[in-house]
């Protein structure tokens, strides 16, 4: 499968927010799970906007365009919510935040093709500037190295041989990196999606909408969900609740994020009550197979 994972695909699913403004690191600060306040030229960030209860109402990946500019990359079905929301907390903030969706272009880039623009394949959620475009180091997916690239929408296309969208959108399942979309919005606090485990959380920064729910999950020992790699034989829908057998009534997970994989059926990532990951599961009658995680959960931070 991994020569299938080589190419560059668009990616118009992906809106953009540009925060501008003298306090635009110091804002994302206070209302994102990560740390933007030491955000370097050479970093991006995964991170998380919660509800005050601690529920993901978006995932972003943050990247700094210059020193008084940061761009937040998003579902696109999740950023008017969003943005209208973030911009509620601005107040006397020196910042704009605006849908930039229009001024700017994302790629995916896979395999050789990644390595051809980038040079090299860097650490997940490391960056790189290339002229006026920003490469955005993902987790690889079936070992091969995946990027984002985000360049200004004038700026030409980057070369190389097209990758078929459902590739990509198979290489996301597979990287177990899970992007939030409408269908399970405040859903899941971060570490249900594994998000401490992947870069998504930083638990030494200031305070946050949610970090307490976030802090509690972690130190005390009441995370009851983890996100796990799936295998089905016909289609999940986002959204659509796991069950055991043994209970058909009450849901014992619920599918983040599937796509359509190369050798039939289809991939997923789901949510799942560690307590039900070492039983026959399904989704409407359609059976579940887990499969291994790509990375390693972190016990302990």
């Amino acid at each position: 499968m991994t020569q299938l994972l080589n190419g560059i695909a668009p990616l118009p699913h992906l809106g953009v927010i540009r925060v501008d403004g003298a306090d635009a690191a110091s804002f994302l600060q206070g209302q994102l799970t990560q740390d933007f306040a030491l955000l370097q030229d050479n970093q991006a960030r995964l991170a998380a906007y919660l509800s005050p209860k601690g529920r993901m109402l978006a995932s972003f990946i943050g990247l700094r365009r210059s020193s008084t500019e940061l761009l937040l990359v998003c579902s696109s079905d999740l950023l008017p919510a969003t943005l209208k929301r973030l911009s509620m907390f601005v107040l006397r903030a020196k910042v704009q935040l605006t849908d930039a969706s229009a001024d700017f272009q994302c790629w995916g880039l896979a395999g050789d093709a990644l390595l051809s623009i980038a040079g090299s394949a860097l650490p997940a959620w490391s960056k790189a500037e290339f002229g006026s475009a920003s490469v955005v180091h993902l987790y690889p997916a079936e070992n091969q190295p995946r990027a984002l690239l985000v360049a200004p929408a004038d700026a030409p296309a980057p070369t190389g041989p097209a990758l078929a969208p459902g590739l990509w959108d198979w290489s996301e399942v597979r990287s177990g990196v899970a992007t939030l979309t409408a269908p399970v919005v405040d859903a899941f606090v971060p570490q249900m999606l594994n998000y401490e485990s992947i870069g998504g959380v930083n638990f030494k920064k200031g305070c946050y909408p949610g970090q307490e729910v976030v802090a509690r999950s972690q130190f005390r020992g009441t995370l009851k969900r983890r996100t796990y790699l799936a295998h089905a034989p016909s289609a999940l829908a986002v959204g659509a609740e796991v069950f055991a057998p043994e209970d058909a009534e009450q849901p014992v997970g619920t599918v983040v994020q599937a796509a359509a994989a190369p050798g039939g059926g289809v991939d997923a990532l789901v949510a799942l009550q560690i307590a039900a990951a070492s039983g026959a599961l399904h989704v409407g009658g359609v059976a579940l197979t887990l499969l291994p995680l790509p990375y390693a959960l972190l016990d302990d931070i």
